[in-house]
């Protein structure tokens, strides 16, 4: 049996303070919300040319078109004094609408409502790998990748973030160079919905009734976003009091919760952040595990996450195809809960497959003919070494060898340590495991040890290339770095250890 080498190289992936986005921010209460606009109302015109002047000027080198973003959150102003429809909200949006505001106090009123976020100042780590869905350009024998990374801010806040780099012929790593800005994207106003699919959610959430089926009676097969918020207006108005308004709001908290999002082509992939959008989001989106999908043909990138509310963790899906749009979907059924699922990328036996983790303790498989939803799961690995005696989950999703899939999985063990290991699955049969290695693949060095988490290595997804295995992992919950792995010694250990 050959010895399973690992190289650690000398790159590292490290959080950036300057990084920095932009958010909407409002007081705390509509009270001081309209004393703060009131004030700017009042204000004379030369001081809001002068206040305009010096935003614009402290702040344009620092954003890649600061005057569009001032504006669209002046106009997100108006939107909540009309959404709250309070008579003080109603006076102060026809005083509002009736000013012929200047640009300069257009852009005053912006800023006043904006802040910057700095989206990686904290932590930088739970990485995965793809193959770029450009490889125009790329030599012969080599590829260019995708990196996408957990980034984490203020208050503890995640998001996703993307770096990009090529695989040389030979095997080494060229880093692309990293964007000047940070961005985040349009949210598209009005995404559309299938009535079947959002009925089959409606009655997992216990929210099918009559008033839901009146509901989407009203609806076409594909529906958006504004037609459910006016058939729900007119529902209200209709019946008042009586009114079921758990049912409605279940409903249109699962429109909101599946949303779509682009980004403009001059943004670099480096440049991109996907910041939470929907109220499952609030606390943030975590350990996405992207995957390149190959489907009859067409292929498509999704990636598993875990939306975080900071009440519940729900796991989510995204999918793109060029890492320029993206749909934010739910997943469904019993099966669908729990972190770190994790998508085979291929299906198999004319059926999509899955790893989870639903009891938080051991790594289980699942089918379904739907990717969207997922009733039926079963344990496929449980804890067996010292190393991962608390805890066995996946590193990401599977990796098609031609001996089998392998699986990378992290285990706790004492001292609440989390290393990674390795399992290999029959190709036809997943549920089959053929090999599992006794000791770790991956364990924090000393240098690795110290950080927000101590004495973890932990990765979203590894990427075969030629002969070798890329595992960028992350370490101790601050920063991240890539390992290299021959493939032809894990393999041959993985068999000889046999399950």
């Amino acid at each position: 049996m050959s010895r399973i080498e690992v190289e650690r190289l000398d790159e590292r992936f490290a959080s950036d303070e300057g990084r920095v986005i932009t958010r909407f921010w409002a007081p705390a209460t509509p009270r001081h919300e309209r004393e703060v606009i009131g004030r700017l109302l009042d204000m004379s015109e030369h001081d809001v040319r002068e206040g305009a002047r010096r935003t614009i000027e402290d702040f344009r080198d620092r954003h890649r078109d600061i005057e569009r973003v001032l504006l669209a959150h002046e106009r997100l102003v108006h939107d909540r004094l009309r959404t709250r429809a309070d008579e003080a909200d109603l006076a102060l949006l026809a005083r509002l609408e009736t000013s012929a505001l200047s640009h300069e106090r257009r852009l005053l009123l912006g800023a006043t409502f904006t802040q910057e976020y700095a989206v990686e100042a904290a932590a930088y780590f739970n990485p995965s790998i793809v193959p770029h869905p450009d490889q125009s350009g790329v030599p012969a024998g080599g590829l260019r990748y995708v990196l996408s990374f957990r980034a984490v801010g203020e208050g503890h806040l995640s998001s996703i973030v993307f770096r990009s780099g090529l695989i040389e012929p030979d095997g080494t790593i060229e880093e692309d160079p990293v964007g000047r800005f940070a961005e985040r994207p349009e949210v598209i106003a009005d995404p559309s919905y299938d009535r079947h699919t959002f009925a089959l959610k409606l009655r997992e959430l216990d929210a099918w009734n009559v008033t839901s089926a009146v509901i989407l009676q009203g609806l076409p097969e594909q529906f958006e976003l504004s037609e459910l918020e006016r058939i729900i207006a007119a529902h209200r108005q209709e019946f008042g009091d009586a009114v079921d308004e758990r049912t409605l709001r279940t409903m249109l908290w699962l429109a909101e919760s599946n949303y779509a999002i682009r980004f403009d082509e001059a943004c670099d992939l480096s440049e991109r952040v996907l910041f939470p959008v929907s109220r499952n989001e609030t606390r943030g989106m975590e350990d996405a595990r992207f995957v390149r999908v190959v489907d009859d043909g067409d292929v498509v990138y999704y990636a598993t996450y875990t939306a975080n509310n900071g009440f519940t963790a729900v796991p989510q899906l995204i999918e793109t195809r060029d890492f320029l749009q993206f749909k934010i979907i739910t997943l469904n059924g019993r099966s669908a809960r729990g972190k770190g699922l994790a998508l085979f990328p291929r299906r198999i036996g004319g059926r999509w497959a899955m790893l989870g983790r639903q009891d938080g303790e051991n790594l289980t498989l699942m089918f379904s003919d739907n990717l969207h939803f997922w009733h039926e799961h079963r344990i496929l690995l449980r804890p067996r070494e010292p190393w991962e005696s608390v805890l066995i989950g996946n590193c990401g999703s599977p990796l098609e060898t031609d001996a089998g899939w392998l699986v990378l999985t992290h285990g706790v063990g004492p001292m609440r340590r989390y290393v990674i290991g390795a399992a290999l699955l029959d190709r036809d049969d997943p549920s089959r495991v053929l090999g599992r290695l006794r000791e770790p693949l991956l364990t924090p060095a000393e240098h690795e040890r110290e950080g927000y988490v101590p004495n973890v290595v932990y990765s979203c997804g590894g990427l075969i290339h030629g002969e070798r295995l890329y595992l960028p992992y992350a370490m101790s919950d601050t920063s991240s770095a890539m390992a290299v792995i021959r493939l032809e010694p894990l393999l041959d250990a993985l068999l000889a250890a046999g399950p």
